[in-house]
């Protein structure tokens, strides 16, 4: 189980993690919600403010929330015409904030499973999570792993074999040996939630 999720019965998936492993994930996750940012607005526990609350109509500046928060009509800086754009605006307003209140919901699930852990000794902790666990892994995985592909520029997996043979000293090296062990690790988890 080590390094990997492994099915369990009835739903969910586990993992053993070392300590390390623990606060790395851990730290990663932090700093994802703290690029997602806190809950804002005047709709606090309200619903029904909350579904009218409008959010940004323009996308983000910042390349890493930009690949986390895409255009609907096209990416940035595509040609669209007039119409897609203010489609794309009007769609991203009403959609957005539900966006990152999942993903924060997420994040935060993430990281409350990890201080759940006691590791003991070398051996680490074993991770248990059922099937709504493992979704919420699965979708910060994914947001972990598309953050630091775009602070890598990473545009897609065949176009970024060169960061994979960086030299050691390279300062980016350890932001990509990050983004492969994520990588591994949403693999397995996608595979233990396939049909068995």
């Amino acid at each position: 189980m080590a390094g990997h999720f492994e099915p369990l019965p009835g739903g969910g998936a586990a993992i053993a993690l070392d300590e390390l492993e623990i606060s790395i994930l851990r730290s990663l996750a932090v700093q994802l919600l703290e690029l997602i940012g806190p809950e804002d607005g005047p709709a606090g526990d309200d619903p029904l403010a909350r579904l009218f609350a409008e959010g940004p109509s323009e996308p983000p500046s910042d390349p890493a929330l930009a690949r986390l928060f895409p255009d609907a009509y096209g990416a940035p800086g595509e040609e669209q015409d007039e119409q897609a754009r203010a489609y794309a605006s009007e769609f991203r307003r009403f959609t957005e904030n539900d966006l990152r209140a999942r993903k924060r919901e997420d994040g935060i699930a993430v990281v409350r499973s990890l201080d759940g852990l006691t590791p003991a000794g070398d051996r680490g902790a074993v991770l248990r999570l059922g099937p709504e666990g493992s979704r919420q892994w699965l979708g910060t995985l994914n947001d972990l792993r598309l953050t630091i592909g775009a602070r890598l520029e990473i545009e897609d997996e065949d176009g970024s074999e060169a960061l994979f043979r960086l030299p050691d000293d390279d300062p980016r090296k350890p932001m990509v040996m990050a983004y492969l062990w994520l990588g591994g690790l949403q693999e397995t988890l996608i595979e233990t939630l396939g049909p068995r």
